[in-house]
C-alpha cells in the first residue's frame, strides 16, 4: 500500500505541479500574481503552470499539421499564437524569470502542504511533504533526482531516463505551446472536444501531450499525458481551473483536478505565488 500511495503522489506531482509554469501560468505552468491567492486554489511554472518565458510562436518553424482543416478548423499556429496573447503576451511572459508556488495538495482526505520552485531553463523542484516524510523530485537542463523516504530511498536517486524526458519540460516557466518550434516539438490539430481545441504536443523525446484549448479564452483547459504507477501505465488527466491575472498581465490557473486513470483524484490549490524572486540555482543541484 505505501508503494501504492508513493506511485500515486509521484504522478500526480508530475501531472499537477508540473503545470505550475506560467502558461498555466506554465505548465504544467505554469506569471506573477499578488503574493497572496484569496481563497484560491494552481499548481507551473507546472505547474506548472503549471499551469514555463522566451519568444511568442508567432511563426514556427517546426512542422505543424491540422488534420481537421476540413471541417474548417483554424490553423494550429493559429491557435497556439491566441494562446500565448490570451496567457499574457510575449512581452510579459518574457518578465518573468522565476516561479515559487506554495500549494495544497489533496488526497485520500488528507492535505499535504507542496512548495515548486523554478528558475526559467535552468530547474525545477517539487518538495511534497505527506504523512511527516517528504518527497521530492528535481530536474535541470542536464538530469533529474528525486527522494522518496516512503520507498526507503532517503537520499537522492537520479532519475531514469525515461522519467528525466517525461519532465524535463518543467525547467521551462512557459508552457509546451509557447515557443514549441524553437524547443523541437511538433504541434498537430487533432479537432475539437466540445467547445476546446485538441492540440498533441510531441517533444523532441517523442513524448505525447494532449491538450484541450478553450475556443472562447484561448487558455488551457486541460491536459492529457501518460504516467506510471507501480511499473504499470495510467492515463493522467489534470484540468485546469480559477485563472487569475498576475501583477505582470499574465494569466494563471490557481486550482488543479488531476485524474489517475479513474483510480485517484487528486487536487491541487495554489496558495502563493512569488514571482522574479533570486534563486541560488544550487538548490537544484543533487545532494551527495
Amino acid at each position: 500500500m505505501k508503494n501504492f500511495i508513493h506511485g500515486v503522489l509521484v504522478v500526480s506531482v508530475l501531472a499537477g505541479t508540473a503545470l505550475l509554469s506560467t502558461q498555466n501560468a506554465p505548465a504544467s505552468a505554469q506569471t506573477a500574481p499578488s503574493t497572496q491567492a484569496p481563497a484560491g486554489a494552481q499548481a507551473p511554472a507546472s505547474a506548472q503552470a503549471p499551469a514555463g518565458a522566451q519568444t511568442a510562436p508567432s511563426a514556427p518553424t517546426a512542422p505543424a499539421t491540422a488534420p481537421a482543416a476540413a471541417a474548417n478548423l483554424p490553423a494550429v499556429d493559429e491557435i497556439v499564437s491566441k494562446h500565448v496573447e490570451a496567457v499574457g503576451g510575449k512581452d510579459a511572459i518574457g518578465k518573468v524569470k522565476s516561479v515559487v508556488t506554495e500549494s495544497t495538495f489533496s488526497m485520500m482526505g488528507s492535505d499535504n502542504p507542496s512548495t515548486t520552485t523554478i528558475v526559467d531553463g535552468v530547474g525545477y523542484k517539487n518538495e511534497v511533504e505527506f504523512n511527516g516524510t517528504k518527497i521530492v523530485q528535481c530536474y535541470t537542463d542536464k538530469g533529474g533526482w528525486t527522494i522518496n523516504p516512503m520507498t526507503g530511498a532517503a537520499t537522492a536517486t537520479a532519475m531514469p531516463d525515461d522519467v528525466y524526458n517525461t519532465g524535463k519540460g518543467n525547467i521551462n516557466v512557459a508552457d509546451a505551446l509557447y515557443d514549441y518550434a524553437a524547443r523541437g516539438s511538433k504541434v498537430e490539430l487533432v479537432g475539437k472536444d466540445g467547445n476546446a481545441y485538441k492540440i498533441k504536443v510531441t517533444s523532441k523525446e517523442k513524448v505525447e501531450t494532449v491538450y484541450l484549448v478553450d475556443s472562447t479564452t484561448y487558455l488551457i483547459t486541460s491536459v492529457a499525458t501518460k504516467g506510471k504507477m507501480q511499473d504499470q501505465e495510467v492515463d493522467v488527466t489534470t484540468k485546469l481551473s480559477d485563472y487569475r491575472k498576475t501583477e505582470l498581465g499574465v494569466e494563471m490557473p490557481y486550482a488543479y483536478d488531476i485524474d489517475l486513470g479513474g483510480q485517484f483524484s487528486i487536487a491541487i490549490a495554489v496558495k502563493k505565488v512569488e514571482l522574479n524572486k533570486t534563486i541560488d540555482p544550487a538548490v537544484f543541484a543533487m545532494p551527495k
